[in-house]
């Protein structure tokens, strides 16, 4: 293998950035209005970073863009706080995974809204992403003294800072339950994950400004004694007395008259809970009150449902709201009720759904509503969540008179999709293929479109297009349900406007694997998950044959210009492999990268002007060139996530290159015009957003990328 001559790195050229818009589409764990700024409001979400609502430009504001490859585990928001009487001040409780291959979690703390931020790491890991992520909240500013944080993790205990959370103590009088694997739950991916405490609550009446709160409650996740309480500022805790045991409580709300609601599930969610509840607590008192608004009922599918989230209106403490969670027969509901819990109403049984901002959701019923809250300023505008975004009503109040309740998608700017694959063909500008809701033809970028018409996947995984005929596409993916037996890949003649299934699928393998078709668009081959073979069809299905000499599970993809031409990747070998006809037989090349057992997953990108010339992301090794028969290493590249080909700059027969990963010792995203010998860097301090693992460049456009993010959906940039 030869390596081309080294190269050298510009200063960076200026890009702007923005999403391709689609509006939702991730799982929006909690909502935190500030009390005395109207309009002011913060979003957190699972893997897609933090948000705050711009209430002028009636759009959410990403605040967590700025967070690089290298720190990618904090783009999970475990919790989020505001300081109560500094509008200013925002905290985040950052970590996405508690597994051995993540790090730690980071208190990430802003003193103005979030545009920057100062990091205090932690000694343990954070779960934004794992079980009870809907929780919350785990992280409280003393509203008396805002100098003063708790904040309660999964399996660390509970944690206090007195200097607006630059430094952090355990707080080691609390109770043990909290890091006991009764405090955690079971999960067939991981065995025990600790779910620990999920919320910590400040009674501000029981201090005074400019000291800390004597009183405060924490919620444990466990089905024991659950709820504790501190009498002196967190010293020492004691269980609540005559408190529910028998579910996990979730969230904790007060009352402007001092009465607490709390709602309970059996199990933390949101992939389980089947049975709840939800109480009232008058501290003055020491009384408890079941108040749960729906009796438990079992549903078509043979299980019950729990209660997702409790809120009261902030300047009435009569009027509550409560979400069930997982009720699946017929489906989840919020209820109402106007004097203090004694009796409910269902709400969206009665309400209107506006879906013009994001066509889409017109398909997707309310889901995971884990927190839902009422603006302090309006008691017309409640907000809930769900597993694909946010719903607001216009009218809430209207409910009491009769009349329906309005509610509007409230997404505009927060973007949390998970892309899986992009392309941009000759035809529409993009084409999408998208965690949990399948994806998306985008024949303008700032405009939220319709979802595949057609056969609809869970996931679509994997999609190509016909070099030379580019209205026909292929795609494959997963779907959620397979009681039918649906077939995982489809088909359009029509540049992705609508879609046919595949006749059947391969004999061996399962699941979305890797699709490709031919430049003539005659040809596919698909190599499903773990299948033994790659398998070529002409009739989209009707019919497969083994494709020869390939390992298993090697990435195969066709050439842009030559019907015939076929190459293949392993990542397991480094080996490259090429077929001239067809894909019948494969040939190993002459050179090769890599070693045997050190596997990584090859992007291979066949230029789209240029036959027999493909570029490679190789990991750490960097990116590699096949053409005229020799696999070249170009220099300067150091390591490559992703790679992407884009329109070729005026006089050029190369394309433009467009490369995630580490050039000439700078971690970043660049793009090379002269086929790598010289790059730049296109991205900035700002806008890195976390681990970018798919690129595609514009054909049209030179110098457009489309970014693959891992939560904060799909971002597109262009030349200042």
């Amino acid at each position: 293998m030869l390596a081309l001559a080294a190269c050298a790195c510009f200063a960076a050229a200026p890009y702007t950035w923005r999403n391709v818009a689609i509006g939702g589409g991730g799982f929006v764990t909690g909502l935190v209005f500030h009390p005395t700024e109207q309009g002011l409001l913060y979003a957190r979400t699972d893997i897609g970073g933090a948000y705050r609502w711009d209430a002028a430009a009636r759009r959410w504001i990403p605040l967590t863009d700025w967070v690089g490859a290298e720190d990618e585990n904090l783009l999970g928001i475990e919790s989020l706080a505001i300081d109560p009487n500094d509008p200013e001040r925002v905290y985040l409780a950052a970590g996405t995974y508690t597994n051995a291959r993540s790090g730690n979690g980071a208190i990430l703390r802003s003193f103005d809204r979030g545009r920057t931020f100062q990091r205090t790491d932690l000694p343990f890991k954070l779960g934004g992403n794992e079980q009870g992520r809907g929780n919350g909240e785990r992280l409280a500013v003393d509203p008396n003294d805002g100098r003063v944080l708790f904040f309660g993790s999964r399996g660390a205990g509970l944690w206090r800072s007195g200097d607006r959370g630059a430094n952090w103590s355990k707080v080691d009088s609390f109770p043990a339950i909290a890091t006991s694997a009764s405090a955690g739950v079971q999960t067939p991916w991981r065995g025990l994950q600790h779910v620990g405490i999920v919320f910590v609550v400040f009674d501000p009446a029981s201090g005074k400004p400019g000291a800390p709160t004597p009183k405060l409650y924490a919620g444990v996740s466990t089905r024991g004694t659950s709820l504790y309480e501190s009498n002196d500022g967190g010293a020492t805790w004691t269980a609540v007395p005559k408190q529910p045991e028998g579910l996990r409580p979730n969230h904790m709300t007060r009352a402007s008259d001092g009465v607490f609601y709390l709602s309970y599930g059996d199990e933390p969610g949101p992939n389980e809970m089947n049975d709840g509840a939800v109480w009232k607590y008058a501290p003055a008192s020491g009384e408890w009150q079941d108040i749960t608004p729906a009796p438990q009922s079992i549903d078509t599918e043979g299980d019950g449902f729990g209660w997702g989230a409790v809120t009261v209106d902030p300047r009435n403490p009569q009027v509550l709201l409560a979400t069930t969670f997982k009720r699946y027969g017929p489906h989840d509901e919020i209820f109402r009720s106007t004097d203090g819990g004694c009796n409910w109403k269902p709400v969206l049984a009665q309400s209107r759904f506006d879906h013009s901002t994001a066509v889409w959701t017109r398909d997707h019923t309310p889901h995971w509503m884990a927190d839902i809250k009422i603006d302090p300023f309006d008691a017309d505008h409640a907000m809930f969540v769900t597993g694909y975004g946010l719903w607001a009503s216009r009218n809430l109040t209207a409910f009491d008179r009769g009349d329906k309740v309005d509610w509007w998608f409230k997404n505009t700017g927060l973007e949390e999709t998970v892309p899986l694959e992009l392309l941009s063909p000759p035809g529409a500008p993009l084409l999408s293929g998208l965690g949990d809701i399948d994806g998306f033809r985008h024949d303008d970028p700032d405009t939220p479109m319709l979802q595949y018409a057609g056969p609809r996947l869970t996931n679509t995984e994997s999609m190509a297009y016909a070099g030379q005929a580019p209205q026909i596409v292929v795609r494959s993916g997963t779907v959620r349900d397979r009681e039918h037996d649906e077939v995982r890949a489809a088909y359009s003649l029509d540049g992705g406007k609508t879609w046919t299934a595949f006749a059947s699928e391969p004999p061996d393998g399962e699941g979305a694997g890797h699709i490709t078709i031919a430049a003539d668009g005659k040809h596919v081959i698909w190599t499903p998950s773990m299948a033994a073979n790659a398998w070529i069809s002409d009739d989209f299905g009707k019919r497969w044959r083994k494709a020869k000499g390939l390992p298993a599970r090697a990435a195969v993809e066709a050439d842009k210009v030559d019907e015939g031409l076929y190459y293949a990747f392993d990542g397991a070998t480094g080996k490259l492999y090429v077929s001239d006809n067809g894909g019948v037989e494969f040939k190993e090349v002459a050179a090769s990268v890599g070693e045997s057992g050190d596997r990584f997953d090859p992007q291979i990108r066949p230029d789209p002007q240029r036959s027999a010339v493909v570029y490679l992301t190789a990991s750490r090794r960097g990116l590699l060139r096949w053409s005229a028969g020799k696999l070249e290493r170009l220099a300067g590249v150091e390591y490559a996530d992703a790679l992407g080909l884009g329109k070729a700059k005026d006089g050029s027969d190369a394309p433009t290159l467009f490369v995630s990963g580490k050039v000439d010792g700078r971690s970043g995203l660049f793009r090379s015009d002269d086929d790598g010998r010289h790059w730049q860097r296109i991205d900035d301090d700002a806008h890195r957003y976390g681990r970018i693992r798919i690129i595609v460049g514009d054909p049209r456009v030179h110098g457009r990328v489309y970014l693959g993010t891992h939560g904060r959906g799909i971002v597109y940039g262009d030349p200042l």
